[in-house]
């Protein structure tokens, strides 16, 4: 017979099951970063109706139950663009995010999907209206949904073949 008894302090071990339930829920979105020869990003414009109605932002979404974030970018670039990548994109940053939009945290990863081959032929989706290449320097006065630092910070990685973190889209 077992006479012990647990320190009052202490917290009962919970069932695997129950202890997942406890744990925060994140969602998880991929996104792609293309460069034309000129250094200019593709960028898509949210259409009317869409959470980020009138912003431009990266072509990419969220994961899709039991996806990998690889996956996803692949296949969030062909819906948005029409683009179809003819290899796996190189990762090029992440982004965690404490709370977006009151949904709770989302990590983004980001991830280089190669040069734009002259004009780009883009096929958009309906969740966009407009999509364009932009400069850098010409970004200021655009309204974005990845913040100006994040976007300077992967731009970067993309060309220097390194990694970026990002906390609160921006980098540390």
């Amino acid at each position: 017979m077992d006479t012990t008894a647990p320190a009052p302090d202490t917290q009962p071990v919970l069932p695997r099951d129950e202890w997942v339930k406890t744990l925060p829920q994140t969602i998880v979105a991929s996104c792609v970063l293309f460069l034309d020869a000129e250094d200019r990003m593709l960028l898509l414009r949210y259409a009317g109706g869409q959470p980020g109605a009138g912003l431009w932002g990266l072509p990419g979404g969220m994961l899709d139950h039991g996806e990998d974030p690889v996956a996803a970018a692949c296949r969030e670039v062909c819906e948005e663009t029409g683009i179809v990548l003819d290899g796996p994109p190189r990762l090029i940053g992440y982004d965690h995010r404490a709370d977006v939009k009151d949904t709770g945290p989302v990590i983004d990863f980001y991830f280089y999907g190669g040069r734009l081959p002259g004009e780009p032929s883009v096929r958009r989706s309906a969740e966009h209206d407009d999509d364009g290449l932009f400069a850098l320097a010409g970004l200021g006065s655009v309204r974005l949904s990845t913040p100006l630092p994040a976007l300077t910070a992967l731009h970067s990685a993309a060309l220097t073949g390194t990694v970026v973190c990002l906390r609160e889209g921006r980098p540390q």
